[in-house]
């Protein structure tokens, strides 16, 4: 395994804090007592790193193991409760907090499975699972549709981040340090944007689908 370096653990515990705030958002919304709270502010924040971890081999995952992840989620619940008031103000804040932790998990994903020795398409494939699985269960433990199952450009932003990684790690283009700033910028820019003016992926409407069943 190829050493990590400093940056990676800047931006994971960064994607770390950022999704704890998106799902303390979201269940705060819903009126989860404060159990409820700190338990989906964790589980979005280490979910996607616990899958990626088990998947590459690194067991136990370092987010039921290392104690600053799990600091890092309750600091960034007790910040979104305590300052809630605030954190409403922000347009749409559990959006904003997720497009930031997904970019940032995005990046930090398949660079892990790049260190643990995988080739491009594991990194790849886990950088994806890593930046959406924590969104994916909050949206399940919330009883809501995973955003990835919708139309939005959202594990295609995430797809978009993991492949810079790759491919910068390969051909060398610049330091891993900057790789990892492109990508994660690019990945948060895509979403962002989608979100901004409504870009989405190709769907069928229920309508469509009903004209086609009778032909």
């Amino acid at each position: 395994m190829d050493k990590l370096h400093t940056l990676y653990y800047f931006l994971d515990l960064a994607g770390t804090f950022a999704f704890a705030i998106s799902g303390a958002t979201a269940a705060r919304q819903r009126g989860l007592d404060l159990f409820g709270i700190c338990a989906i502010a964790f589980t979005v924040a280490c979910g996607g790193g616990i899958i990626r971890d088990i998947c590459i081999g690194a067991i136990p995952p370092a987010g039921l193991t290392t104690w600053y992840y799990l600091a890092t989620a309750i600091i960034a619940t007790g910040m979104t409760i305590g300052l809630y008031s605030v954190v409403q103000r922000l347009n749409r804040p559990v959006l904003l907090f997720d497009a930031v932790g997904l970019s940032l998990f995005a990046v930090t994903g398949a660079q892990k499975a790049l260190s643990y020795g995988h080739n491009g398409e594991v990194a790849v494939l886990l950088g994806i699972v890593t930046a959406v699985g924590g969104g994916v269960l909050r949206d399940i433990l919330l009883n809501r549709v995973p955003v990835i199952l919708e139309r939005e450009i959202y594990a295609s932003a995430a797809l978009t981040g993991a492949l810079i990684v790759v491919l910068g790690s390969y051909f060398k283009w610049l330091s891993s340090d900057w790789i990892a700033v492109i990508a994660l910028t690019i990945c948060f820019t895509l979403r962002i944007l989608a979100l901004r003016y409504h870009w989405n992926l190709p769907a069928f409407s229920k309508d469509k689908i009903n004209r086609d069943n009778k032909k």
